[in-house]
């Protein structure tokens, strides 16, 4: 009877919690990660398992929504209580941007404070609600997602909307393609250089 309860529990440790609470009201706003979504339904989906020992930061863009009368609390909850479900997980806290910080991802100081706090170790697993929550452009969403897997300590990103894993097996091979990665002849271009402004558009 205590081998069938200890194997019980160790499904449970396999199933991914649910962050349905995210998806209400989200319409498919991006061909390309339709295009995506479809292909990655005819493959076994692979998320980050509450088995396995993550640092977890959940990372928010806040927009002033009025959902709830305190809705960033109300929301911070939600996370806390679905995270509660995978004891393996260290939750390393919130990283929230607020109102106009969005979406040039260059103006959001709690990502920046993120990324950095992947680089030095702290964090190996990031959950976000959506991707357009880091960035706009695919290519931003793919340098990082490329960063972040190179690190000494790999770090993943779970796109809860889109249902992403950047460290998915399937992605393996796109992860190591340096075609976004900073080459030989590449040169950074000064900051009142006319026309550097179209680099953010």
């Amino acid at each position: 009877m205590e081998e069938l309860a200890i194997k019980g529990e160790a499904m449970e440790q396999e199933i991914m919690p649910s962050f349905d609470f995210l998806l209400e009201g989200e319409a498919e706003k991006n061909a390309l990660l339709a295009e995506h979504r479809a292909w990655l339904k005819g493959i076994r989906r692979e998320r980050p398992l509450p088995k396995n020992h993550h640092r977890v930061a959940v990372y928010i863009r806040y927009f002033n929504q009025t959902r709830y009368e305190d809705y960033l609390s109300a929301h911070k909850k939600q996370f806390l209580d679905t995270l509660a479900l995978c004891p393996n997980w260290e939750f390393v806290g919130f990283y929230v941007d607020e109102g106009s910080t969005a979406p040039n991802m260059e103006n959001a100081p709690e990502w920046a404070r993120l990324l950095q706090d992947c680089y030095e170790g702290k964090v190996d697993l990031v959950i976000t609600q959506k991707a357009s929550n880091i960035s706009k452009k695919l290519s931003e969403l793919s340098f990082c997602a490329r960063l972040l897997a190179a690190l000494p300590k790999p770090v993943g990103i779970y796109f809860v909307s889109e249902d992403i894993y950047t460290m998915a097996s399937y992605y393996r091979e796109d992860l190591h393609d340096p075609y976004f990665l900073p080459g030989p002849d590449w040169t950074i271009l000064p900051d009142h250089q006319p026309g550097r402004e179209m680099l953010h558009d």
